[in-house]
């Protein structure tokens, strides 16, 4: 293949991917709050209990083991069904093990949780790991073919029916009054629902192409040796969990909690049904965080894969430039999100979970969508450059971090200190794989002058919003408290990202080529200083 048509064709596949990356992140924390509104807080503590070992499966299936096997087959097309066969093989015994432990362990693991009711849903949730192998296999197969088409048709697909199954069976399973672990438990079928059309799309890509059809001739397989077997396992085993892992930090986050944030609270001296509650207000955050990082990674990944291209690496000083501007962008909107959040944690709470419960919970972890933000890009950046160990070993020292700031914190200070646990958590890590990237790129990834204009621009904004959100509360005296806060949030949000933007750009934090990652970047360069509104 021409290196100017492999390069366009890795864009392209670069860019499938990343669209439906989105798509499926926006749904799959979007979907949570109107959840939350048929379930309750304490149904939706119940969902979240779970929700961190259908992270893992997802992961697994999405950006560890296909990435490596992608990897793998475009590097030995010869070998290429010996390969899959191999892999399917090792990570369907991997997957086995999984739903084993989950399966069999389920009333061991809730009650370490400290609700034995949660058992239904771990047995639930076990059934993905069944899944997984296969679409991890296919996946693989395609993207190292060069087609995303496959793989994100798939995503798309398997989110779109596990969201509707979710909230089919929640509103079905309420209104019928079925117990809320009834509720929970059905709505982890949606992931098993979700795994199967993914492997349906999956598997109707390969019946339908002729390409795929010779490729994957039956009588072509064969049971590969245990040498080949043991190579294998040594490059998808390290590897695939090395990227799964670095993809897994909210994950991580939220498994500490499930795991001793409830128990925790009990121990305390509230009691089971109160606990349950505030365990499951304290949840609203993370979809929240979810949003937030998702808007803040999204433009900056869009970068990963001209930094990971062999053309930038011969030209190491516009390589740099690129992995900087990566950086910069996600601080901005990270930065911007974060502190938003936090100025407006209280009509935002009222306006997504109708009441205004936990927001000052809320206020605390809005930092978090800066901290994972950084962490998450740093993370993708060193992938990029083949660094794979080291910032999967600072990620997945978040769980234990996390879980033993919660058994400080939580005793005295209840889901307060829990919030407080998790920021900090995410802050150690973010500075963590910032320091590998620095190592990496041999040079500061933010500079002073950068820094000073984003904490102009925030504390700005924030001023702002403080004044407009006191300006406005007599919206509550004209009508429904959720619906004065909808429009407090909604308006404070577009005209406190305008500001924020406007200062960041008039600042001139970003040249004009650079604002074309941006929405609306075109519009954003008629801010720029006159000095710095020519393309450099």
């Amino acid at each position: 293949m021409e290196p100017v048509k492999q390069g366009k064709n890795l864009f392209k596949g670069a860019f499938i991917l990343t669209a439906a990356a989105l798509f499926t992140k926006l749904l799959s924390a979007g979907y949570r709050i109107p959840f939350q509104n048929i379930a309750g807080d304490i149904g939706f503590y119940i969902y979240q209990q779970v929700y961190p070992f259908y992270g893992v499966a997802m992961a697994l299936a999405t950006t560890g083991f296909p990435v490596v096997l992608s990897k793998l087959y475009a590097e030995e097309k010869k070998r290429g069904l010996q390969l899959l066969a191999a892999s399917y093989l090792l990570l369907q015994l991997f997957g086995l093990l999984c739903f084993g432990i989950l399966y069999a362990g389920s009333d061991f693991i809730a009650r370490w949780m400290g609700d034995p009711g949660l058992a239904i849903l771990m047995r639930t949730v076990s059934v993905i790991f069944l899944l997984f192998p296969a679409i991890s296999v296919m996946r693989g197969y395609f993207q190292g073919k060069g087609d995303m088409i496959p793989t994100a048709s798939s995503q798309i697909g398997e989110q779109s029916i596990r969201v509707v199954t979710i909230l089919a069976i929640a509103l079905l399973f309420t209104r019928q009054g079925f117990s809320l672990y009834y509720v929970g438990a059905g709505a982890m079928f949606g992931s098993v629902t979700g795994g199967i059309v993914s492997l349906i799309i999956l598997l109707l890509f390969l019946r339908h192409r002729k390409q795929e059809r010779r490729d994957w001739n039956p009588r072509d397989f064969f049971m590969p040796g245990f040498k080949e077997m043991k190579r294998i396992a040594g490059i998808l085993g390290p590897q695939g969990l090395a990227i799964c892992i670095s993809s897994l930090l909210m994950v991580f986050i939220q498994l500490g909690d499930a795991l001793n944030l409830y128990s925790l609270l009990v121990i305390k001296g509230i009691a089971a049904m109160e606990a349950k509650e505030l365990k499951g207000v304290f949840d609203r955050g993370q979809p929240i965080i979810q949003l937030g990082l998702t808007a803040a990674s999204t433009i900056s990944l869009s970068l990963v894969p001209l930094i990971a291209s062999i053309r930038l690496k011969k030209n190491k000083q516009f390589l740099i430039h690129k992995i900087r501007l990566a950086m910069r962008v996600t601080a901005v909107i990270g930065a911007g999100a974060a502190v938003g959040l936090w100025a407006i944690a209280r009509p935002t709470n009222i306006m997504l979970f109708e009441n205004g419960h936990g927001t000052d919970v809320l206020a605390i972890l809005s930092g978090g969508i800066l901290f994972s933000s950084i962490a998450m890009t740093a993370s993708s950046i060193l992938q990029g450059r083949g660094v794979l160990f080291p910032p999967a070993v600072a990620i997945l020292a978040a769980f234990p971090l996390k879980y033993a700031l919660n058994l400080i914190l939580v005793p005295r200070y209840g889901t307060i200190g829990a919030a407080w646990a998790t920021a900090t958590t995410l802050l150690l890590v973010a500075v963590a794989v910032g320091l590998i990237l620095r190592k990496n790129i041999n040079g500061k990834v933010f500079d002073r002058p950068f820094l000073k204009k984003l904490l102009i621009a925030a504390v700005s904004m924030v001023i702002f919003l403080k004044l407009f959100l006191f300006g406005t509360e007599f919206l509550y005296e004209l009508g429904s408290m959720r619906l004065a806060s909808s429009v407090q949030a909604v308006s404070s949000c577009f005209f406190g990202a305008f500001l924020y933007l406007f200062i960041i750009v008039r600042g001139g934090v970003f040249k004009e080529d650079e604002l074309a990652l941006f929405p609306f970047g075109s519009k954003l360069a008629y801010f720029l200083p006159h000095d710095r509104s020519r393309k450099i």
